[in-house]
């Protein structure tokens, strides 16, 4: 099989548009059911709503988790969480798959920890877009909103920064099976990473 994959000089969120339109195309042309889209406050999942319609596909919505930020709050938006709820979209979140406890026994006791490292590599070599959208993925199967076979593949959304600048097609898998997860098709990324 030969795709074409598009590639940006830099990171950052005037790329979503061109990453939505890439990857609703790639999701007709394998009838991919399941989206995920990394989107703190909402307004990247409603881009992505927009940019999938007329498609039969599910669009889950990640955030950043409670208390992130500020203890006890989360960034989504309400008017957002209210248009993507009549769009048909979910947006949930959770712990990050890369940090949760392991990052508090870090800062507390030093070093690094393996989630970290694996986190950093993904960050390091592929860029922040490339590792939230893995993540993203993981914290969407483990909430349940996506399903997880050795036959499923999903299309995964994630940013650097702000909006959306990398999307893959993925064969999921819950965090506890990390390394069952396959990264099956670069759909979009930047070439440039972040230093």
């Amino acid at each position: 099989m030969e795709k074409s994959v598009t590639y940006f000089d830099e990171v950052g969120p005037k790329n979503t548009e061109e990453v939505l339109r890439a990857a609703a195309r790639r999701a007709g042309e394998l009838g991919i059911e399941y989206i995920v889209v990394a989107s703190t406050t909402g307004e990247t999942a409603i881009k992505a709503a927009e940019a999938f319609e007329g498609q039969k596909v599910k669009i889950i919505a990640i955030s950043h988790q409670y208390g992130l930020k500020e203890s006890g709050k989360w960034e989504a938006d309400e008017k957002n969480l209210k248009r993507l709820s009549e769009m048909g979209v979910v947006m949930t979140t959770q712990s990050h798959m890369f940090s949760g406890v392991e990052r508090a026994i870090s800062k507390r006791l030093g070093g690094a920890s393996r989630g970290d490292v694996i986190s950093d590599t993904l960050r390091a070599v592929f860029g922040k877009g490339f590792k939230v959208a893995i993540e993203s993925t993981m914290m969407a199967a483990d909430s349940g909103h996506i399903p997880v076979s050795k036959d499923t593949e999903i299309i995964a959304i994630g940013g650097s920064r702000q909006g959306a600048d990398v999307a893959l097609v993925l064969r999921p898998a819950h965090s506890f099976d990390f390394f069952s997860l396959q990264v099956r098709e670069i759909i979009a990324m930047p070439r440039a990473k972040e230093d």
